[in-house]
């Protein structure tokens, strides 16, 4: 508890949680946003691309598209940290967070896993990918399906908001 109190009064905490200006925590959540569409947009379009939808682009130019993907990615985690310093108690008390943080390690690995059969595809030939990179790239989509839906669920399945109010 002690270090949940430490978080909540960081100079970056009080300010995100407490600064009238749309640069604090507006800003900071709609760089969340912006990440999280750069990342699994990126990885969507990859996904969709091995499902046979017939995207009308070479794998060479999907796997280009990772770096935007990995930019996402940083993004992501640098404004999940300045969240997360926001309101450590009600992220870090809840396993719902947990459960978030396990689903991307997964949809990042299932990506990592996809990723080599795309390069190996020849340009127009999804079809020609393996069952095994179908099923990971549906996998992949559920894993990222499941990890927004627990994204929005934490603001409404915690159950301490501050740790300081713990104390009063």
């Amino acid at each position: 508890m002690e270090l949940l109190l430490w978080l909540e009064r960081t100079a970056p905490g009080v300010w995100l949680r407490e600064s009238p200006s749309i640069f604090a925590f507006p800003t900071v959540l709609f760089l969340h946003t912006l990440g999280l569409a750069l990342l699994v947009g990126v990885n969507a379009t990859l996904d969709l691309w091995v499902l046979k939808y017939r995207l009308r682009v070479a794998p060479a130019t999907l796997t280009r598209l990772a770096q935007l993907m990995w930019l996402g990615f940083g993004v992501n985690a640098v404004s999940g940290v300045w969240l997360l310093l926001a309101y450590p108690a009600k992220a870090l008390t809840n396993p719902v967070f947990y459960g978030k943080l396990v689903l991307i390690a997964l949809a990042i690995v299932a990506f990592d896993r996809l990723r080599p059969h795309v390069v190996a595809a020849t340009p127009g030939a999804a079809a020609a990918v393996g069952p095994r990179a179908r099923t990971l790239a549906a996998l992949s989509l559920g894993l990222w399906a499941v990890a927004i839906l627990a994204g929005r669920l934490l603001a409404y399945t915690h159950t301490m908001l501050m740790a300081e109010e713990a104390f009063r």
